[in-house]
C-alpha cells in the first residue's frame, strides 16, 4: 500500500505521533479515575462524578477556548494546555502514591484536565490546516480520528496492567509523561502564526462571531447537524452492559469485546477513507457513512446472536469514522482561518457533548421502552435525517473537498507570516 502524502510530512509526523501517545495516556487516565472512585466508595453513583465534572468543564469553558485558539499562537496555547494537564496528572500521581488520595481529589483532577483540554482541541483542530495543504486535509483527519479509537484501545489495557503493577498512581505518571512528550512535540514544529484580523474584540463579541460563522455557512451547521444526530440518538455505549449481559447473556467478556469492536471497527473505515475520498463525493461519503451508522446501530440492537452483535458494532465504528473523518476535515475547509478556534469549539461541543446528551437520553428511554426498542428508535434518527438531507438540500449531497494534487499550499497559507 502506498503511503500517504501527508506522512511525508515532517511536522505533522511529529504531531500525530505526540498526539496518540498523549491521548493513550490520557484514556488510561479516565480509566484509572473510574476505577479508583470505585475502589474508594464502591459506588457507582459517585463514578458518576468523573463524567459530571467532565461535562460542565466542557460545556462551560468550550467557547472560551475557541476564542483564545483564534487570539493567540495555536501552538503555544496548545502547549501551555498540554502543560497544565501535564501538572494536574502529575500532582494526582503525587497523592495517590502517597496515599492520600481522595474521590473530589480525582473529581478535581478530572474537571482541571477536561477544562484544560476545552484549550486543547479548538487549538488541535484548527492548528492542522497550517500544516497540511487543503488537499490533503481528508488525509490527515483520516489519521488523526482513529487515533482517538486506538487510544480507547490501548489506553485503558494500559491502565489496567500499570493499576495491577502499582495501582492508579502508576498510570497517572505514564500519563504525565505522554503530556511532556507532546509539549516537547509541540516544540519542534515549524507551522506559521497566525495572523490577526482587525481589532481584537471583546469576549462575548468574539463568540458571537463563531456563532455567526456556522449560522452563515449552510454546509457546517448542516454537517453539526447530522454529527448530533447519530452521537445524540445513536449513544450505543451506554447501553451495551444490558446488551451483552441480559439479551445476548455474554457476560463480562463479552461485553468487552463488544465494548471494543465499534473502535477496531473505526480503524478499519479509516482506511477506506483514503480511497473514498478520491473515488466518491464529499457530501455523499457524510450522507451514506451516517446512514450506515444508524442502520448498523438498529441492527446491533436486534441482533439475536453475539457473533452479529459483533458484526454489526464492527460496522457502525467503521460507518463512524468514515462519516466523521470527512465532516471533520470540511468544518476546517469551510472556515476561515481567523474564525478556526470559535468554529472548532462549537462543533467540539456537539461532537463531544452530544455522546454525555445521547447518554443521559437513551438511558432513560431504556428504562421506559427497554434497550432494544430504545436503541432501535435512536438508530433510525440518523438515517432519516441522512435521507432528508440529501433530498431538501444540495448542500452536503454535493460537496467535494479538494482532491490531493489541486492545492499544495497550507490552507493556512493566508495568514502565515
Amino acid at each position: 500500500m502506498r503511503i500517504p502524502e501527508v506522512l511525508r510530512n515532517r511536522d505533522f509526523d511529529l504531531y500525530w505521533g505526540g498526539v496518540v501517545l498523549s491521548q493513550i495516556g490520557t484514556r488510561g487516565a479516565v480509566a484509572a479515575n473510574l476505577y479508583q472512585v470505585y475502589e474508594l466508595t464502591g459506588s457507582t453513583a459517585q463514578v458518576g462524578l468523573v463524567g459530571l465534572a467532565q461535562a460542565v468543564a466542557l460545556v462551560v469553558l468550550s467557547p472560551l477556548g475557541g476564542v483564545y485558539a483564534d487570539r493567540l499562537d495555536r501552538r503555544r496555547l496548545l502547549q501551555a494546555s498540554q502543560a497544565v494537564a501535564l501538572l494536574v496528572s502529575a500532582a494526582l500521581a503525587v497523592v495517590t502514591l502517597a496515599g492520600e488520595d481522595t474521590v473530589w481529589a480525582v473529581v478535581l483532577s478530572s474537571l482541571l484536565a477536561t477544562a484544560a483540554a476545552t484549550f486543547d482541541q479548538p487549538a488541535r483542530q484548527a492548528l492542522i490546516p497550517a500544516m497540511v495543504p487543503r488537499a490533503h486535509l481528508v488525509d490527515a483527519f483520516a489519521l488523526l480520528n482513529p487515533s482517538r479509537e486506538l487510544a480507547v484501545l490501548l489506553g485503558p489495557a494500559l491502565a489496567g496492567v500499570l493499576i495491577a503493577v502499582g495501582g492508579p498512581g502508576l498510570v497517572y505518571v505514564f500519563d504525565t509523561v505522554t503530556y511532556a512528550v507532546l509539549v516537547v512535540a509541540l516544540a519542534m514544529l515549524r507551522t506559521p502564526v497566525l495572523k490577526p484580523h482587525g481589532p481584537r474584540r471583546p469576549l462575548w463579541q468574539s463568540m458571537r462571531e463563531g456563532v455567526r460563522c456556522v449560522a452563515g455557512r449552510p454546509v457546517i451547521w448542516q454537517l453539526t447537524g447530522l454529527d448530533l444526530s447519530a452521537t445524540v440518538f445513536g449513544a450505543y455505549r451506554v447501553l451495551l452492559p444490558a446488551l451483552a449481559v441480559d439479551v445476548l447473556h455474554a457476560g463480562a467478556t463479552g461485553y468487552g469485546l463488544l465494548s471494543a469492536a465499534p473502535s477496531a471497527g473505526a480503524l478499519i473505515g479509516s482506511v477506506w477513507v483514503f480511497r473514498l475520498a478520491r473515488t466518491a463525493r464529499s457530501g455523499h461519503v457524510v450522507l451514506w457513512g451516517t446512514a450506515a451508522y444508524g442502520l448498523a446501530v438498529v441492527g446491533l440492537a436486534l441482533a439475536q446472536a453475539f457473533w452479529l452483535a459483533l458484526v454489526m458494532a464492527l460496522a457502525l465504528g467503521a460507518a463512524d469514522a468514515v462519516a466523521t473523518t470527512v465532516r471533520h476535515a470540511a468544518v476546517q475547509l469551510e472556515t476561515p482561518d481567523e474564525l478556526r478556534g470559535r468554529v472548532s469549539a462549537i462543533y467540539q461541543m456537539a461532537s463531544r457533548g452530544g455522546p454525555a446528551v445521547g447518554d443521559s437520553l437513551m438511558g432513560v428511554a431504556a428504562g421506559v421502552l427497554g434497550p432494544v426498542a430504545a436503541l432501535c428508535a435512536g438508530g433510525l434518527v440518523p438515517a432519516l435525517a441522512s435521507g432528508a438531507s440529501a433530498l431538501r438540500s444540495r448542500t452536503v449531497r454535493e460537496y467535494s473537498v479538494p482532491q490531493p494534487g489541486a492545492e499544495e499550499a497550507p490552507a493556512s497559507s493566508k495568514s502565515a507570516t
